[in-house]
């Protein structure tokens, strides 16, 4: 099983959209194990959104989906729709 997943950093208002076959470790590594890369900047993150897929390709092409300016928007209203039900 492959998860493509997205976090949400809430102290920078950043984005990152991933794939994984193992979500625990993986966000163990975002937040803590990584000494180097893109997410270490921003931490902490949260985990906004996940889909499941049964093979690599499929997480690979929805994981491409959701970088595209589309995927972006999607992502954006999703998590802003979040945020306002939080407040």
């Amino acid at each position: 099983m492959f998860t493509v997943y997205v976090l949400h950093s809430p102290a920078y208002d950043k984005i990152y959209v991933g794939y994984t076959s193992d979500l625990n470790n993986r966000m163990l590594s975002h937040n803590e194990l990584a000494t180097k890369g893109y997410t270490i900047k921003y931490r902490p993150w949260n985990l906004i959104y996940i889909e499941e897929f049964s093979t690599k390709t499929e997480a690979l092409i929805r994981e491409k989906q959701l970088k595209s300016s589309k995927g972006r928007a999607f992502i954006r209203e999703m998590t802003n729709s979040e945020l306002h039900k939080r407040a």
